[in-house]
């Protein structure tokens, strides 16, 4: 993982909005935040991440098949974030691309790696989450400031013994409260313009006692195709050494793997 220098204390806070550091604490749990730096970017952040879960799981960057960058604050639009950082990384050999999913971005890429190395597309899978959500943040919105800061986390995942590793990845969505966390405004829907830019469409806006019980309500949500068997390559996810203890690096091949099944816990 890697985070900026730079902390935003609740105590900071106390001097710019109507809030108290007991008031952020009882409601969010959250005590300080980082935040990037003015010359840093989304792929700054993630190629310091990516490069510490490389060395970590003792993988060349050019041995990464996939990059796969779950964020939605990117460098830019074009080109994805995911190619910027490979060119960065130097993974010349992958197939780089974003996940642009919000809050569930590293689980869905997960999830996408699962079956990446389950299903023989890849060997090595580089996932990363990265945001620099301070960039998109109104300072004056006492609701939603104190929430983001910014920061970057990154995963290695390979084959591994069967019983080891990843065994299954929930992945859901809902659309239908989809104006309770947004940024109304940059893009086809409202492209950015004078007005916009006025109207401050580029910030977060978030309705959060609308938020709060769907997330709870999501976290308790079990869908029953998670109880079924999954069939694929168990898969082995580095990003501390305990991991890589634990999770066998053995790569496999051939058709035996298809034969082989896991359970989701």
């Amino acid at each position: 993982m890697y985070v900026p220098d730079r902390v935003l204390t609740n105590q900071d806070f106390e001097r710019m909005v109507d809030t108290t550091d007991e008031w952020i604490v009882d409601r969010t749990g959250i005590r300080e935040r980082h935040i990037a730096a003015p010359e840093q970017a989304s792929s700054d952040l993630a190629l310091i991440a990516c490069e510490r879960a490389l060395a970590m799981a003792k993988v060349d960057a050019k041995d990464v098949d996939q990059v796969i960058l779950a964020t939605t604050t990117p460098d830019r639009i074009l080109p994805s974030c995911a190619c910027t950082l490979q060119r960065k990384l130097g993974a010349s050999r992958a197939a780089a691309y974003d996940m642009f999913a919000a809050c569930t971005g590293f689980v869905f890429g997960a999830g996408i790696a699962r079956g990446l190395i389950g299903g023989g597309m890849a060997d090595t899978v580089l996932v990363v989450g990265v945001e620099t959500l301070t960039r998109i943040v109104d300072y004056t919105d006492r609701n939603t400031c104190v929430l983001f800061g910014d920061g970057a986390g990154a995963a290695v995942f390979q084959a591994c013994a069967p019983g080891e590793g990843l065994h299954a990845v929930e992945m859901h969505s809902d659309g239908d409260l989809g104006e309770v966390l947004e940024v109304p405004s940059g893009i086809s829907r409202n492209p950015a313009s004078a007005q916009t830019v006025a109207r401050g469409d580029h910030f977060i806006r978030m309705q959060g006692k609308k938020l709060f019980p769907f997330a709870c309500a999501a976290w308790r949500r079990r869908p029953a195709s998670a109880a079924r068997s999954r069939a694929g390559r168990p898969i082995r996810w580095t990003c501390s050494s305990r991991t890589r203890r634990t999770c066998a690096s053995s790569r496999a091949s051939g058709s035996g793997w298809a034969s082989r099944r896991t359970r989701s816990t």
